[in-house]
């Protein structure tokens, strides 16, 4: 009987969507694999061991020579330039990369940083497209204006400028026309890439697989618009008692998936050359208002931003600053602080034992890696060279990469919480250097560091540790008798099974069967071939051959086969 239609429909909705996926993450192959080949890593793609059509193309692609300019350039560069060439996604993981220099190698990871999103704007009538999808046909009724001419236009998204119905001027955030699609298939694309190193190189020292799950994450937070405002009003409300910090004000009422409706900022963004040209006093009270929102976000709320470069950070009108762009922050946990709080503390306290402990609870490591001389020596050598400082003197951001680059070269994997907040501890950094050179981020940031390290280690933490452990041990007590109890009335019935588990003997326990097997089999045929002997003796008495003889030989074939077919058995087992 055919399958009833409203069975099969679902059913071949599926399989042409599975079959135009196939096609699209075909097509984004061959794009991707053409411009890889065009910026000279073909030897990158030979590695794919590519079949079919798809050889037959490359083959073509092969064939092509590769401008001389292009391959005079160093590897990083090069690939630096195929990511803007593929566009959004290819964009997104190169600056994601660039904060991760446990990854890829420095130089890389600063050659990534250079990576722009700065693209030619989509036309507006996509963009009028896009918000009748989100707001409906009468969207137009819902502002008053909105400009053509995007303020800003980068891979994932552009801006405009936009007046409400009741004149309330601010930005939309509007996600380009198609890009979902395009960061789908590039995900399909690199799952595969993933998956290939992940079987190719085991030496590794981190998961392919696991870095492209957590960029995908990550890349996911980017097409969902209302992910950045979540992160703003979060951020808002941490420093709402703090008027020279703030971060955008979304205005939810026109916020989508796919847009998101802010206040716009006012001001001197500090990329501009604007800012190099502000007197040193504000440069300085500036540097100074920033160090202290990053450190206190990193070290003390928890919640950060993660990229707090000098084109995420405006200097408002009223001399404080608001920081833009929310959508990639991090976050530590309150058992991470206090790792962090240990790893100073051990540092420059010279407890080399304290600071190894550190490494293994932060990095997933085999304890036993504490033993190792060689780990051993090198923590050590890093640590001398802190012996004579104390916190006044201490540079987290240098302290923390240098520290961190030492366990990586001992494969051990570093978090991702931990590197980006390295990362924005350094960038701050780099404002202040950039803006204000002879001011001393290292001194200024030290009442943060004392609370770090307070919050661990100070009369009131110490208390809540004990407070905290003698409770857990008065629980410990308040159940011991109930189980007694419930062991001894066990114990009466005769409830209690003993479960005992041999392990390492699996050796003797097969050569025992192999062995009683054998002794069993030469039993079966020796009494076949002492049988049959039997009657052939019983046939040779009676004088003629007859039907014991026929019997016996049966016997025989039969030994003779079930002796070959075991040694066969034995041989190949």
């Amino acid at each position: 009987n055919p399958t009833p239609l409203p069975a099969t429909l679902p059913a071949m909705l599926g399989l042409r969507h599975s079959i135009g996926r196939t096609l699209r993450d075909a097509r984004r192959t061959r794009e991707i694999l053409s411009v890889l080949v065009r910026y000279g890593f073909r030897n990158i793609v030979e590695e794919f061991h590519l079949e079919g059509a798809m050889r037959r193309l490359f083959q073509r692609m092969l064939g092509k020579p590769v401008d001389p300019s292009v391959e005079a350039m160093p590897q990083a560069v090069r690939l630096r330039l195929a990511m803007e060439e593929l566009g959004p996604t290819f964009i997104k993981l190169g600056q994601v990369l660039s904060l991760r220099p446990d990854l890829v190698p420095p130089e890389w990871a600063k050659e990534f940083g250079k990576l722009h999103s700065n693209v030619p704007p989509v036309p507006f009538d996509l963009v009028r497209e896009r918000l009748r999808n989100e707001f409906g046909a009468d969207y137009e009724t819902r502002f008053r204006s909105i400009e053509e001419v995007s303020l800003a236009a980068a891979s994932m998204a552009q801006v405009h400028r936009a007046v409400t119905r009741d004149g309330q001027a601010l930005v939309l955030k509007i996600l380009r026309p198609g890009v979902e699609a395009v960061t789908e298939a590039d995900m399909d694309i690199l799952r595969v890439i993933a998956g290939f190193l992940e079987g190719r190189f085991t030496d590794l020292p981190y998961s392919p697989t696991e870095v492209v799950r957590e960029f995908a994450e990550e890349l996911a937070k980017e097409v969902d618009l209302k992910h950045e405002g979540r992160c703003c009003d979060r951020l808002n409300e941490l420093f709402k008692e703090d008027p020279q910090i703030s971060f955008p004000t979304v205005f939810w009422d026109l916020t989508t998936t796919r847009i998101l409706a802010m206040e716009e900022i006012k001001g001197t963004i500090l990329s501009s050359p604007k800012a190099l040209e502000l007197p040193e006093a504000v440069r300085r009270r500036t540097v100074e208002i920033g160090t202290d929102a990053v450190f206190r976000m990193c070290l003390e709320i928890g919640f950060f931003h993660a990229d707090p470069h000098p084109g995420n950070i405006f200097l408002r009108q009223d001399g404080g600053l608001c920081f833009i762009d929310c959508g990639m922050t991090g976050q530590i946990d309150p058992g991470t602080a206090e790792a962090l709080a240990d790893l100073v503390q051990g540092v420059v306290g010279a407890d080399l034992d304290r600071t190894l402990e550190v490494v293994v609870m932060l990095s997933d490591a085999d304890p036993a890696v504490v033993n190792d001389r060689a780990f051993r020596a090198d923590t050590w050598e890093f640590i001398s060279r802190f012996q004579n400082v104390n916190l006044a003197q201490l540079d987290l951001g240098t302290m923390l990469q240098e520290f961190f680059d030492r366990v990586r070269r001992h494969q051990l994997r570093v978090p991702s919480d931990i590197v980006f907040l390295i990362k924005a501890i350094t960038t701050i950094e780099g404002v202040g250097e950039r803006l204000a050179p002879d001011f001393d981020v290292v001194s200024h940031v030290r009442p943060h560091l004392e609370r770090l390290v307070k919050r661990r280690f100070g009369i009131g933490a110490i208390r809540k540790r004990l407070q905290h452990t003698l409770l857990g041990y008065t629980s410990v007590l308040e159940v011991i008798p109930g189980q007694l109890r419930s062991l001894a009335y066990a114990m009466r019935r005769q409830r209690i099974t003993f479960n005992l588990e041999h392990r390492g003997l699996d050796q003797l326990v097969e050569t025992i069967r192999r062995s009683t097997a054998n002794v069993a089999n030469a039993v079966f045929v020796g009494a076949l071939i002492m049988g049959s002997s039997v009657l052939m003796l019983a046939d040779a008495i009676s004088g003629r051959a007859g039907y014991l003889s026929i019997l016996a030989w049966v016997g025989i074939g039969v030994a003779i086969v079930f002796t070959v077919t075991r040694l066969l058995s034995n041989r190949f087992h």
